[in-house]
């Protein structure tokens, strides 16, 4: 498994529980430090509070869509380091994810992902200048 440089402070905003115990065991066993959010707003308040220096956001969410929470995390800061993740196969999860890295995003993975790829995924957009 490819380790990243440890002792990151990284955020993770999802609504499924399952994805948010999964990807923070992931970073965890890479040493980072990692805050957990269930939805957007949860999320851009722990953002606000605890400066993390990655976030990784779902793009679909109950109360707002991952989409508007990259916004806004890049309107107060567009320095900040941002994953987005989602799943499914068809076209739609396809054209989200394309959206979020045009409104920013750094990194876009599909679910479902191995621990490498988002080991991989976060290295790079911790090194992105």
């Amino acid at each position: 498994m490819l380790i990243t440089q440890p002792w990151y402070k990284v955020l993770v905003i999802d609504d499924e529980l399952f994805m948010l115990d999964f990807v923070r065991k992931i970073l965890e066993s890479a040493q980072h430090r990692v805050l957990v959010a269930r939805t957007a707003d949860s999320g851009l308040d722990a953002y606000r509070t605890h400066k993390p220096d990655l976030v990784i956001t779902d793009l679909l969410m109950p109360d707002k869509d991952g989409l508007e929470a990259i916004r806004e995390l890049l309107k107060e800061n567009p320095a900040t380091r941002i994953i987005a993740i989602s799943g499914g196969g068809h076209s739609g999860y396809t054209r989200g994810l394309e959206a979020a890295k045009a409104f920013g995003a750094h990194e876009t993975i599909r679910k479902p992902f191995s621990p490498d790829a988002l080991l991989a995924a976060v290295t790079r957009a911790l090194d992105a200048t």
